[in-house]
């Protein structure tokens, strides 16, 4: 019977029935028919007047945080002693993202028919990466399945924060600044064009800030597309050749390293998130080398990938972890001091935990630092420019009383 229902995937219907009132009531449902809803509408007092089933591709793209919900909720009910299938079930059916869904029933029908769960996951890349699997497949072979999956939630919450973090750091000036190249091209096109015909009919020689303003808006005015089309199509071609070039990659991870404010938010981050992946492997008893695979893309940058390559080879062949970290110079004074009280004590992954701690804090306060430097930077910045351009406009009417 359970083998049966497990057959049956469930969909999910939009409903509209009307209560004992007549009053209509709208909402959303997951069964395997239609009749079933029905029959639920009925135990719940309503006629049902229309079921619709959404269609199988509906539903929002799932996304890190999904899988980290998904984690969560997982571990939360292995640890309450609920069999894994059944977990599964639990999950998928509390899910209002049909994609999803559909992802953990594929999951869990290979469960059943014998195979590991980590083996599951891994017929899944776009969403299960490597780190995922390997913790999983150490979880299952350790028989701390659920000790691991809280272990991984909490990683995955912790880099998920890191990078919200940074996103909000990045995310408010960028949109200030698009907003102001907006308005400044409002002005240029519009605004600028009918101050030009009223300083014509004046007769007198415009100052040299006002006429640079009017070239400005004349060039504008005639070649608008061209700049568009440009800028528009450069940020196009620089975001696809950085998202698929390793070349391009690597050069702008080095320069955003270098970036005079925002490169020590970058630089600490990837540290944090290079050691708290390091220790969530380590402790989760996967072999130093090969937890190595996983931590160097886990940082998101290509310089930590690179540097843990070299230190993978030399801790491969007999150097220490700390000595290799040294060796290849990205990595501050306190990890690789914690890294060698870690070896030295044999509590690595707590060495590391703390140092992925202490960095992570430190991203915290320097992204509340840059929320609040930001702010009269950027109002310093739009004040020069639109600010220039009004005064620029404004200078020959000053003069007027001199041509009359």
């Amino acid at each position: 019977m359970a083998t049966a229902a497990a057959k049956t995937p469930d969909h999910v219907f939009e409903w509209e029935g009307k209560d004992r009132n007549g009053k209509v009531q709208r909402g959303e449902t997951r069964a395997a028919s239609e009749s079933i809803v029905s029959a639920q509408l009925r135990r719940k007092g309503l006629v049902s007047v229309k079921i619709k089933k959404q269609k199988s591709g509906a539903g929002k793209a799932i996304k890190q945080k999904d899988i980290a919900v998904f984690t969560r909720q997982l571990a939360t009910m292995m640890r309450a002693g609920v069999p894994l299938l059944q977990a599964f079930d639990i999950v998928a059916r509390g899910s209002t993202n049909p994609r999803l869904t559909k992802l953990l029933n594929d999951i869990r029908q290979d469960v059943e028919t014998g195979t590991s769960l980590s083996t599951a996951f891994r017929k899944h890349p776009l969403y299960f990466d490597a780190l995922y699997c390997n913790l999983v497949e150490a979880g299952e072979s350790g028989g701390i399945l659920e000790a691991l999956l809280d272990r991984l939630a909490i990683y995955q919450e912790k880099t998920m924060a890191i990078k919200n973090k940074i996103k909000a750091a990045l995310t408010y000036p960028i949109a200030v600044l698009v907003v102001a190249f907006v308005v400044v091209v409002i002005i240029m096109i519009f605004v600028i064009p009918s101050f030009k015909q009223v300083f014509t009919s004046f007769g007198a020689e415009l100052p040299a800030p006002t006429l640079l303003v009017m070239s400005m808006s004349e060039f504008f005015v005639t070649y608008w597309y061209i700049i568009f089309g440009v800028l528009g199509g450069g940020i196009y071609f620089f975001l696809q050749s950085w998202r698929r070039s390793e070349k391009m990659q690597r050069t702008m991870d080095r320069l955003l390293l270098k970036m005079p404010i925002f490169g020590d938010l970058v630089y600490k981050s990837a540290v944090a998130r290079w050691t708290r992946t390091l220790s969530t492997m380590f402790a989760a008893g996967v072999p130093l080398v090969e937890a190595l695979d996983s931590v160097g893309g886990a940082s998101g940058n290509s310089v930590f990938l690179e540097a843990t390559q070299k230190i993978q080879k030399e801790v491969s062949t007999g150097t220490s972890l700390t000595a290799s970290m040294q060796g290849v110079g990205i990595f501050p004074v306190i990890v690789l001091q914690m890294s060698a009280i870690g070896e030295e004590s044999g509590s690595l992954d707590h060495m590391l935990g703390k140092a992925a701690e202490f960095f992570e804090d430190e991203v915290d306060e320097m992204v509340k630092a840059l929320s609040s430097l930001m702010e009269p930077i950027i109002i310093v910045v739009l004040g020069t420019i639109i600010g220039g351009i009004v005064v620029s406009m404004y200078l020959p009417i000053f003069k007027l009383g001199q041509v009359v």
